[in-house]
């Protein structure tokens, strides 16, 4: 699907004029006490601002909130034995441009004049194996110009060679493994991009969060946690998406990290495992929906080329 989005009202630059309902429904079964690491939360971020929200463990289990080192919001939570459902709810205005707009300086920054606290995005980490694809990403990327030109080159090759198949993904699988096997699923795109980027000594990090379909419809009806990837160039932090490679709107930011173990939005601890789990994301027109309401996928306006503002 290629076709252009269409805006059916003029272009308010930065005003977060698009409502979208998200969250997700999560079951667990615990054979005896366990624990979660939980990470649901929007991240604060100028592209994206709360409404409402609501997150509830269970009957009120105990939980912990704190910050990791990436910034991103986690939760520790004890789960008794038995049943558990964590429900996460909300309500986040987003802008109706898509990615990438507010950016006009694409350029590389060389490793040394890098700030410090970004070096770590340029080093291979367990998913995002880049000291091992030397070789094939000079050949593959080495004769584009650094920066805007090699990122991209990179997005159309992943978007073209590798194939998107839903429910393949495996947790045991690196960058490299992606590019051997030939197909993956959001995580794996992402992932992949990454690597190839840091391989060129680029900024770049793994990015989770909900992804509306708006302005683009999905015949599928997919909704899910989405995972892509955010390339600092020009002192700024560029979203880059290759399982789709067409800049998107809507993105709502939950976390980032070096790759999905940092962006997990469950790390389970001791005797327990997830029998349920349900996402949405999906725009709605604003004031007609409060958090806490029945799922009602009538009220949703977006899965289709026009953006509607309202």
């Amino acid at each position: 699907m290629s076709n252009p989005t269409e805006i059916s009202s003029p272009k308010r630059p930065h005003k977060l004029d698009l409502t979208v309902r998200i969250g997700c429904s999560l079951v667990y079964e615990a054979s005896s006490s366990a624990m979660l690491l939980l990470n649901l939360r929007p991240r604060t971020d100028w592209q994206q601002s709360l409404q409402e929200e609501r997150l509830s463990f269970g009957q009120n289990l105990p939980s912990e909130e704190f910050a990791d080192s990436h910034g991103n919001l986690v939760y520790r939570v004890i789960l008794e034995p038995g049943r558990t459902e964590i429900r996460h709810d909300a309500l986040v205005s987003i802008s109706s441009l898509p990615d990438n707009h507010q950016f006009s300086d694409a350029s590389p920054i060389a490793p040394g004049d890098l700030p410090l606290h970004l070096m770590r995005y340029t080093l291979p980490s367990r998913y995002c194996d880049s000291d091992k694809l030397g070789n094939f990403a000079w050949q593959q990327f080495g004769h584009f110009q650094n920066g805007l030109p090699r990122v991209q080159a990179i997005c159309d090759w992943l978007h073209t060679n590798i194939e998107y198949r839903f429910c393949s993904g495996r947790p045991d699988l690196s960058a490299g493994d992606i590019i051997d096997r030939r197909y993956g699923v959001c995580r794996d795109f992402a992932h992949t991009l990454v690597a190839l980027c840091r391989t060129f000594n680029l900024p770049a990090r793994y990015v989770t969060g909900h992804l509306p379909d708006i302005g683009f419809p999905d015949p599928e009806n997919h909704m899910d946690f989405h995972a892509y990837a955010e390339i600092y160039l020009g002192g700024q932090w560029h979203t880059y998406d290759a399982r789709f490679n067409t800049p998107r709107i809507g993105r709502i930011k939950v976390s980032c990290g070096l790759d999905a173990v940092d962006g997990a939005f469950s790390t389970i601890y001791g005797a327990a495992n997830l029998t349920y789990f349900q996402v949405w994301a999906y725009q709605v027109v604003q004031g007609t929906v409060s958090v806490g309401d029945p799922l009602d996928f009538t009220k949703r306006i977006d899965n289709q080329w026009t953006v509607r503002l309202a």
